[in-house]
């Protein structure tokens, strides 16, 4: 064990039932605080993704430094009302007794933050946990080493160490952490690395929020507007060069309006990142692959898929020196192809044809249940068929990706795409307690209940309770 990460999970866990006793005036100046460091560092968050990620600035803006700051001021806005919790309804056998239910953090917190939004994805669960009035370790990946350093920077002057720490490191790092009885564990990552997370956090009965990912659908109809579908997708698949959970994965189109949508992709690509295959290596807006590991599995899944018989409509160039692949559309792809096998992340797009609604279904439920899915549909009917037919852990009719921006709407997986919630008072929840309080008054009616069970009290007592059920 380190001793220094165990140094800091110790002083935590000391400090801990002073940061359950905070208000909510001192957790908001916490969060204020978490804010202005943002916005002092804004250009340098930018700078620094750019670095691990080569991902234009404005996607960083919008994806990263936006969205924290929109998290934040949700919850300094809202965290008084949280706090107070709620009066419970009193029910026939609690007449005599008043209840609320009192909200309270779960005690030391562990955060465990992929690469592929290195800011977003520690600052907004920190945010959360912050609220409940947790102490907090953070663990950003070694994926992104400069946005990691730029995060130690941010915390270290923005908070006690004995409230929120940040741990830089590589695997050896997450695993030590993982060693330690942390009261919760939220971790955003691949689903073979969430089972590790879990095994771990069962060692200490730690209660787990897990973020993965999965094989998330977009589904175009025949009724839909094939135009603006494309246009949606090809910007939510190639954003971030694709390194997204939330990512169209794959595209299942009716057969009757699969060629119109295969041109109007190509139609999208090239109005977005260039007509020629030299402007869109030349583009400033598209991202590069984290590293080699992953630039060589892309290019090893484009090139088994070919030869499995699916046909390159776009793209399909690599640069393995700055590790580009080109935004690739496939066409002809069957659910046995390598493209289908696991979650892509990259910017290659298979496009499966189906035949009738009931089929498409069949294909989405083979492939698990994924982190969100994509309807393109004019019709309701269709559209409530689709939602019926599997299921996910969000949902976006007729565009991709902004589900994830509200801080109202609850955002996490199910089954093999997570479990737990967060996102403003679902993130609040999540990092809290929810424990009940019964105040009992006199008289109390549950003495009527009271043994002898032969009593004449108690017969009656048995006939008024079934006469109400």
């Amino acid at each position: 064990m380190d001793l220094r990460l165990h140094e800091i999970f110790e002083r935590q866990r000391e400090q801990a039932p002073v940061m359950a006793r905070t208000t909510a005036a001192e957790r908001r100046g916490r969060l204020k605080r978490l804010r202005a460091a943002v916005v002092k560092r804004r250009p340098a968050i930018a700078d620094a993704i750019h670095a691990d990620l080569a991902r234009p600035r404005a996607e960083s803006e919008l994806a990263e430094v936006h969205h924290v700051l929109q998290e934040i001021d949700y919850a300094i806005r809202r965290l008084p009302r949280w706090m107070r919790g709620r009066r419970g309804r009193t029910q026939l056998f609690l007449i005599g007794t008043s209840s609320r239910l009192h909200i309270e953090p779960r005690g030391v917190v562990l955060i465990l933050a992929p690469w592929n939004y290195p800011v977003a994805l520690v600052i907004n669960p920190l945010v959360a946990a912050i609220a409940a009035g947790n102490c907090v370790v953070l663990k950003p990946s070694e994926k992104a080493p400069a946005t990691a350093h730029l995060l130690a920077s941010l915390v270290s002057e923005t908070f006690d160490e004995r409230e929120v720490a940040l741990v830089e490191g590589g695997p050896e790092a997450a695993e030590a952490l993982l060693e330690l009885p942390f009261d919760h564990i939220f971790f955003t990552g691949s689903t073979s690395v969430g089972r590790k997370v879990m095994t771990a956090a069962a060692e200490h009965l730690a209660s787990v929020t897990l973020e993965l990912g999965g094989k998330t659908p977009a589904i175009v109809d025949a009724s839909a507007n094939v135009r603006t579908a494309a246009q949606r997708i090809a910007w939510g698949k190639f954003f971030n060069a694709g390194q997204t959970c939330l990512a169209p994965d794959y595209v299942l189109v009716d057969a009757a309006v699969e060629k119109e949508l295969l041109a109007e992709l190509k139609t999208s690509v090239a109005r977005f990142y260039g007509e020629s295959e030299a402007e869109r290596r030349a583009s400033p807006d598209l991202g590069r692959i984290v590293d080699d590991q992953h630039f060589d599995r892309l290019v090893d899944l484009v090139e088994r898929s070919t030869a499995a018989g699916a046909r390159v409509e776009i793209g399909g160039e690599f640069d393995a020196d700055t590790r580009y692949v080109a935004p690739t559309v496939l066409s002809g792809v069957t659910a046995e192809m390598p493209a289908m096998d696991d979650e892509i992340f990259g910017p290659v797009l298979p496009v499966l044809a189906y035949g009738d609604r009931a089929e498409a279904i069949a294909v989405v439920r083979r492939h698990g249940t994924p982190l969100g899915s994509y309807i393109f549909s004019r019709e309701k009917r269709a559209t409530d068929e689709l939602l019926r037919g599997f299921p996910a852990g969000g949902t976006m009719v007729n565009n991709t990706l902004l589900h994830y921006i509200g801080s109202d709407l609850p955002f996490g997986g199910v089954g093999a795409s997570g479990q737990g919630s967060y996102h403003g008072h679902h993130g609040f929840i999540t990092m809290s307690h929810v424990r009940p309080v019964v105040r009992q008054r006199e008289p109390a009616l549950a003495r009527v209940f009271f043994p002898p069970y032969e009593s004449r009290l108690f017969r009656f007592a048995q006939r008024v309770v079934r006469w109400l059920e």
